[in-house]
């Protein structure tokens, strides 16, 4: 399996070039024709963060958590789960999207989902920009501990992968896949803390809820940002969390690898 993966990657490398050009075209056609055009980047997170503040800061009086602004945990806790949904979300239909190209036999399939994912790193960017620009005006200054942002950001992104090839090479036999996602997406959108503090629950419900690997991303983003602690910190949850990745970037590889040969015929 470590031959297979080590394979994997250097094969991956090699189509850096055909990744980057294939992202830089899917961001740019998602505003095709707009009259702001790639304004809208910035225009959908700042909404966004916009409405959900207003509704649970003013609807619902939310507090400041732990002397927090509400709207600087807030953003902290959208971002990854907004990145996690929208790979998620883009990916599991990549491969019947592009059936000209899967049809064709010396097409790298394995490259779609990495596609989607740069192209939402784009919109992941201008998310921390507005965290960023927030943070300065709460005058919350910048630390080392800013830089865990990467490590983060890379453990989502493994992790968002496995599960995106495992998505779209059964999307492709099941087209059920794509409204299991959804909905599992909205359920996880619920279950993770991202709008409320997980110690607001009983102890044992903590524990369960901290299986979601997603809750370390969340958790870790804010670490990041506000509280300034260092990952190695959560010595258990760290291994816990590379340990599912590393598990579900495995099956990923091994389901889409297996499943791939027979595409073109089902398509």
């Amino acid at each position: 399996m470590l031959r297979d993966i080590i394979s994997l990657i250097k094969f991956l490398a090699r189509q850096k070039q055909l990744i980057f050009t294939m992202a830089r075209r899917e961001v740019m056609m998602q505003y095709a024709g707009s009259f702001l055009g790639l304004a809208w980047t910035f225009i959908h997170p700042l909404v966004l963060i916009f409405v959900f503040w207003f509704v649970f800061s003013v609807g619902f009086k939310a507090k400041p958590m732990n002397d927090v602004p509400f709207a600087v945990w807030l953003t902290a806790g959208m971002m990854p789960w907004f990145l996690f949904s929208d790979i998620l979300t883009s990916s599991v239909g990549v491969v019947v999207a592009n059936t000209n190209l899967i049809k064709k036999t010396l097409f790298p399939a394995q490259i779609l989902p990495l596609v989607k994912i740069l192209a939402s790193l784009v919109t992941h960017a201008v998310f921390l920009f507005l965290l960023l620009g927030l943070l300065a005006v709460m005058h919350i200054s910048f630390t080392l501990y800013f830089l865990q942002f990467f490590y983060y950001s890379l453990g989502l992104c493994i992790f968002a992968l496995g599960l995106s090839w495992i998505v779209c090479a059964l999307n492709v036999f099941i087209r059920d896949v794509a409204h299991v996602v959804a909905v599992i997406i909205q359920v996880g959108f619920w279950i993770t803390p991202i709008f409320w503090d997980i110690h607001i629950m009983p102890s044992k419900v903590q524990i369960l809820l901290k299986l979601n690997p997603m809750y370390y991303i969340v958790q870790g983003y804010r670490d990041t940002f506000i509280y300034q602690v260092a990952f190695w910190r959560h010595p258990y949850q760290t291994l816990y969390f590379w340990i599912i990745c590393g598990l579900t970037f495995c099956i990923g590889m091994y389901v889409f690898q297996r499943l791939s040969p027979q595409f073109a015929d089902v398509l």
